[in-house]
This record gives C-alpha cells, structure tokens and sequence, in this order.
C-alpha cells in the first residue's frame, strides 16, 4: 500500500524523534530543533500529533517496531532453534551498538529513567512497547522449552522478565563504561548458561 505524503512525512517526523530523543531524551529535545531537523513548520506539526508528549508516545511505538520485526524474523527463520535465535537477535544488537560507539542505548531505558513516573501518556506508551517485546522473547523461550533446548523448571514468562531487566540495565552500564562487556556478560549469563536445560 502506497503511503501518501502525510504519512511520510509523519514517519520522517517520527523517525528523526528517535534519533533526537536517544540522544537528547526528552527535555533535551526542544520540538523547533525537530522541526528545524525535518524541515517542517511548527504549525504544521499539530497537523500530525497535538502535543509533545503526544508525539514522544507515538514515537516509542515507532521504534520498538523495528526490534520486533528483526526478533520476529529470527525466531521465524526454519534453519535455526529458538534459541540460537534469540541468540543471533542479541548478537546482532550488540554489534549495532559498538557500531555507534555506545552513543545510542535504547530509548525505551533512556525514557522509562526520564519520564515514567511523570508522563502517563507516555508511561502507558512505555509499558505497552516493553509488553509487545517481553512477550516475543517469552513466545521464543517456550519454543526453547519446547525443542528441549531451555529449562522448564522456570516460566518462559520469568525468564523474559529476567532478560529485559538485565538486558536494560546493562545498557546502562554499557553507556556509562563505553563498553559492550555489561550487553556480552549479560547475554552469556543467561542465554548461554542460566537459561539452558
């Protein structure tokens, strides 16, 4: 299906609040510098979103898609186990990351610090991206569990609680050290030691 203009020039919008508020977050990111960016007048701006904190909620929604999509694609692919896929998944977002020197992290950690408490729009955007994505590493755990790969002693949904929150944190870290060694400890701790049958 073809897009019109508006909707690409909504996506360019949406597109450049990603790269903008990774690296600004939030109150870094004034919304003149988006539309400087873009290109697009202010009044026009309202034609696609009614606020700010409206368009920072649309924006989480735009980025956690492309994570799903590339997770979603391993997990899909007939020549691997389940495991190896959400092993290769995280191997790839490792490498993408020491790719940009460390500079990006993820938004959603960056926004969940900066405004979950604060914004519920925003809130309700967070939980709801971090929900879509938890849900697709547990539905590739229990096919894990399933090919005999991953214990069963714990849930699939327990052990994509656990690899979330370590996963988030280590991206911390990893901002904080510019190193990749917190995102390969954590992975190996779990995706190829803890989580294994």
């Amino acid at each position: 299906m073809q897009q019109t203009n508006k909707d690409l020039k909504r996506n360019i919008l949406l597109d450049q609040g990603v790269l903008l508020l990774t690296e600004k977050g939030y109150h870094g990111t004034g919304l003149k510098e988006i539309l400087d960016a873009v290109k697009i007048p202010k009044g026009s701006f309202y034609n696609y979103f009614s606020s700010k904190e409206e368009y920072c909620a649309e924006v989480i929604t735009h980025y956690i898609k492309p994570f799903i999509f590339q997770l979603d694609n391993h997990l899909k692919n007939p020549e691997i186990n389940a495991l190896t896929a959400l092993q290769r998944y995280f191997d790839e977002l490792i490498t993408e990351l020491e790719n940009s020197n460390f500079k990006e992290g993820c938004l959603l950690g960056n926004l969940m610090g900066e405004l979950g408490g604060t914004s519920e729009i925003c809130r309700n955007a967070l939980n709801q991206a971090v929900q879509r994505y938890n849900d697709l590493l547990k539905d590739g755990l229990e096919q894990a569990q399933q090919q005999g790969l991953v214990r069963t002693d714990k849930t699939a949904q327990s052990m994509a609680n656990l690899l979330v929150n370590g996963w988030q944190g280590a991206l911390l870290r990893m901002k904080i050290e510019q190193s990749s060694a917190p995102l390969k400890e954590c992975c190996q701790d779990l995706l190829h030691d803890y989580f294994l049958n």
